[in-house]
């Protein structure tokens, strides 16, 4: 659901966000079970950053009835591992690139 309070340009932008994350969760569905895909652990996570971007930024409502995110410690026990770190990573990469291209929600 669209909120009235969103610019055309904002609902947009996160359409287009939601988008990516539901295509990132589908491509990379079962991404626990293959520590040697570090791709598909980097993708998770830059999923992941958009989700918890997104609601830091003022659009957790938008998030919330737009998709299912993953719990934020979805990787608990694989942090020090490179799978683990291509997550974080990407995390991090999804978090900075989703503010570049959308920005806190002004009231």
């Amino acid at each position: 659901m669209i909120s009235p309070d969103y610019t055309e340009e904002q609902q947009a932008i996160l359409q287009k966000l939601i988008g990516i994350v539901e295509s990132l969760y589908e491509e990379t569905s079962g991404f626990l079970e293959n520590g040697d895909n570090q791709q598909h652990w980097y993708n998770r996570g830059y999923a992941n950053g958009i989700v918890q971007q997104l609601s830091k930024l003022g659009y957790r409502e938008y998030v919330e009835d737009n998709t299912v995110p993953d719990a934020e410690d979805i990787i608990a026990g694989h942090e020090f591992w490179v799978w683990g770190k291509a997550y974080q990573h990407g995390l991090q990469v999804g978090m900075k690139e989703t503010t570049d291209v959308i920005g806190p929600r002004q009231e």
